[in-house]
């Protein structure tokens, strides 16, 4: 992980992106490439969604958009000084102290995504 994202600084820093490398304008781009991703499953079926991978060019797709969401965020976490491994552990340990596991017996309990 450190290795891509030293890759990426310096990227960017031999075409001197880094005036545009801005916290606002890395949040956005990662929002489009998201976008981008959402676009690919927007009207497929879930199952068809399931299969997405067997189509060779379908596949390319996906995996280019998939590398564009890392890659501006990571850029994003490296401009804001975040490591995104440590904040990712610190949210799976609050989700498993919000959400124990449950009681397969009480179907009152829901899943968030918070």
């Amino acid at each position: 992980m450190a290795e891509l994202r030293l890759r990426l600084a310096d990227f960017a820093s031999a075409r001197d992106w880094g005036r545009y490398h801005t916290p606002k304008n890395l949040v956005a781009a990662l929002s489009v490439e998201a976008s981008e991703l959402l676009e690919i499953f927007q009207w497929l079926t879930p199952e068809q969604s399931s299969r997405v991978m067997e189509d060779a060019a379908t596949a390319h797709r996906v995996e280019d958009e998939v590398a564009d969401v890392l890659a501006y965020l990571l850029q994003f976490c490296e401009v804001l000084g975040i490591d995104p491994l440590t904040a990712l552990a610190a949210k799976i340990e609050r989700n498993e102290a919000r959400f124990p596991v449950p009681d397969r017996t009480d179907s009152r309990l829901r899943h968030s995504s918070e």
